[in-house]
């Protein structure tokens, strides 16, 4: 979401884990948490009056309208209970600091946190960026991300350096780079997104976490 700087003011504290210390509405955290409040405020909370909360932003009624119809439409998309356990964990997880080969103590690399996120789901992955997108399955481009698919970037399929886990259809939870911490992105421009709750293509990803040895973590030179 945009805001006019005097509106994002008003809904802009506290601050978020990840935020910047000042906050400001060109950084994806704030703008994310400074939105759900004024939604909040104006309605969305316990869904007492929807209409009400998007209209407060956006005082368009043709707006309102279309954002209900596309909220109908996602309505209607079932996420698998280990996309959204693996979601809650990368959640629990903003805040740390990124990590080069992080799995978690103290502290993630972009692939360790989406590895460990679906650990935490039961279900297991390759260690690094490139392997997890291999490994798919791939969504067909142009298909809507869910909550739980896993966002990948680079400068080809055959130079993934770096992955996050999507949350919404823009945005995504992901370990940035050194010196930054475990925050909520835009998605932007990946390159492929992967799905590992659905069927693959040589049988179930759903396998026991003690069946997939955790690989070394990736040398430098290969953004994890």
């Amino acid at each position: 979401m945009q805001f006019l700087p005097t509106t994002f003011v008003q809904y802009s504290q506290p601050i978020p884990p990840g935020g910047v210390t000042s906050a400001t509405p060109y950084d994806p955290v704030d703008a994310v948490y400074a939105a759900v409040r004024l939604l909040c405020v104006n309605g969305a909370r316990d869904s007492r009056d929807i209409h009400a909360a998007i209209f407060s932003y956006n005082h368009s009624e043709d707006y309102v309208a279309q954002v209900l119809d596309i909220a109908q439409q996602y309505r209607a998309i079932t996420v698998p209970s280990a996309a959204l356990t693996a979601v809650a964990f990368a959640q629990a997880q903003l805040g740390k600091p990124y990590i080069w080969g992080g799995n978690g103590n103290p502290g993630f690399d972009c692939s360790g946190l989406t590895k460990a996120a679906y650990a935490a789901a039961g279900v297991a992955l390759p260690r690094v960026a490139q392997d997890q997108y291999d490994a798919g399955p791939l969504l067909p481009a142009g298909q809507p991300l869910q909550p739980g698919d896993l966002v990948f970037f680079g400068t080809s399929t055959h130079s993934v350096t770096h992955v996050g886990i999507a949350i919404s259809p823009t945005d995504m939870i992901d370990a940035p780079d050194i010196g930054l911490l475990v925050r909520i992105d835009h998605i932007g421009s990946p390159i492929g997104a992967a799905r590992p709750t659905a069927e693959h293509r040589y049988g179930s990803w759903r396998v026991a976490i003690a069946a997939a040895p955790t690989p070394e973590p990736a040398r430098p030179g290969r953004t994890t």
